[in-house]
């Protein structure tokens, strides 16, 4: 995708860029002729710092923890002036035993992931939306296990239950913009083997991460909230 009115290079803020899916991704928006801007957390050098490395000025880094509301606001005055063809925001965490049943959880861990799959998130598409041209891309990534009418084998119920409240948060951002002319799309990549979804995961990177991207890219022309997967299925809410 590049803009309708030049031929300048497509950019993407990609929040959670610094390893996983999130570090694929943004390898994979390169190989497509974008341009990258990620964040990562803390000082400690990532991956995402090796391909900012070996990618001739296009990936740049910034530091953001969505948890910190004042983070937030100072990347969004760094980048003031700046549009972005597409935010999308791969943050997120699980609980340390997702074998765990709800009731179960400490409130500390609940409320952790919550914060991070959740309200994080949602800080930052609000926070950073200015950001994005009025016709470009603003997206999250949820999971299938958000689905509420796909969970007949329960499981995993903090993170569900996380993503299914990100599901709903972002149902309600996107009423609210009803009018508007951007494509807004929950992103269920599969379950994947990554740090977070473990060993046992039956996708590998290579497996999601591409059509990932070609699915959101994709999008662009098209307003209104989706919910898809990797295949550019809906998913059902």
């Amino acid at each position: 995708m590049t803009s309708p009115t030049s031929d300048r290079a497509s950019t993407v803020l990609l929040v959670g860029a610094s390893r996983g899916l999130g570090e694929a991704m943004a390898g994979e928006f390169l190989k497509k002729g974008w341009n990258v801007v990620g964040t990562v957390r803390g000082s400690t050098r990532t991956k995402l710092h090796d391909l900012a490395a070996e990618s001739g000025g296009r990936v740049e880094i910034e530091h953001l923890d969505i948890t910190e509301p004042d983070q937030i606001t100072a990347l969004r005055q760094r980048r003031s002036g700046q549009s972005f063809d597409m935010l999308f925001v791969n943050a997120g965490t699980a609980n340390q035993n997702q074998g765990e049943t709800i009731a179960e959880t400490s409130t500390d861990e609940f409320v952790r992931v919550m914060l991070t799959n959740a309200l994080g998130v949602m800080r930052t598409v609000e926070g950073l939306q200015d950001l994005v041209r009025p016709d470009g891309i603003i997206g999250v990534m949820s999971s299938g296990q958000g689905s509420i009418g796909n969970n007949t084998n329960g499981g995993h119920e903090v993170y569900r239950g996380s993503k299914a409240a990100l599901n709903q948060y972002m149902r309600s951002y996107a009423a609210r913009h009803a009018d508007g002319q951007r494509a807004m799309v929950l992103m269920a990549p599969g379950w994947v083997r990554t740090e977070l979804g473990g060993p046992k995961a039956p996708l590998a990177i290579e497996e999601s991460v591409p059509h990932v991207v070609d699915v959101l890219v994709a999008q662009q022309g098209r307003p209104g909230l989706q919910y898809l997967d990797r295949n550019g299925t809906t998913v059902p809410w």
